[in-house]
């Protein structure tokens, strides 16, 4: 008997003609990029905060030293040793939904891992594990991280709506629009767009169910779902930059570079 002996995959070897690694490149500069900057403005706990308006990356804030702050100040249980920032404590949860998500699992594996950089391009690597072993089984978490999103999205859009709700300096409150309402508005309405097209609440919505008809609410809602999920990879990639953008226009706000210009 004859065994066929199967070709070794070269690295990086393809036969390809088109620029194939402009695509992964792109990811790993645009989202190490994100990862970079997240990681630093989350460290800072400074600058998160201008009027009505506070960074997606601190929201909620549940500790912390600004009027936004749910519980207070730093409380006193947090080690001394350890760096306190509001971000730390919720980070964790949107990103952990972000990471753990269908479509970057496929962006970053070819960015960051290589596997595989691209169709028919071959792997740094002689064999295959998938998902269903450690680390990478944990991604099946998804699904649960994605309660947490659905909460954290809630959060968002009532700052959303606070960042029109002004203070003058008597301490009346009153309805306004700044540049940064808008901003903060966007940033909750992409971050909606990337949530509820998730291929997990898709499922939830109606992909659990043998037939859909019958069930009114549920079907409106994984209509809604499908074409949110459409356009999942384009939803993601908006999130993420307005999710930095924000960021940066109240720290920027804050250090007194930028000025807030009120439209109404």
């Amino acid at each position: 008997m004859t065994h066929a002996h199967l070709p070794v995959v070269r690295p990086f070897r393809t036969s390809r003609p088109d620029a194939w690694w402009l695509q992964p490149l792109a990811v790993f500069l645009v989202l190490g990029g994100f990862i970079v900057y997240a990681t630093w403005a989350a460290l800072q706990n400074a600058h998160y905060t201008f009027g009505p308006y506070l960074s997606p990356l601190y929201s909620p804030e549940i500790f912390g030293s600004s009027p936004h702050a749910l519980l207070g100040p730093k409380p006193a249980w947090w080690p001394g040793w350890l760096p306190f920032s509001p971000a730390i404590l919720i980070l964790w949860a949107p990103g952990g939904f972000r990471v753990t998500c269908y479509y970057y699992r496929g962006a970053y594996y070819k960015a960051f891992w290589a596997d595989p950089p691209a169709c028919a391009v071959g792997e740094p690597r002689t064999s295959y594990r998938g998902e269903q072993s450690l680390p990478l089984v944990l991604q099946n978490i998804h699904r649960y991280f994605l309660l947490l999103a659905v909460i954290v999205i809630g959060v968002l859009l009532l700052d959303s709506w606070n960042s029109f709700r002004f203070t003058d300096a008597s301490g009346a409150t009153s309805f306004g629009i700044g540049v940064g309402s808008l901003v903060i508005t966007l940033n909750a309405v992409c971050l909606a767009g990337y949530t509820f097209g998730c291929h997990s609440f898709r499922h939830v919505a109606g992909g659990m169910l043998d037939r859909l008809a019958g069930h009114l609410v549920r079907k409106a809602a994984y209509d809604c779902a499908s074409c949110l999920n459409r356009a999942h990879g384009r939803w993601a990639w908006a999130s993420l930059l307005t999710v930095a953008g924000s960021d940066l226009y109240v720290r920027l706000c804050s250090m007194g570079v930028l000025t807030d210009w009120r439209i109404l």
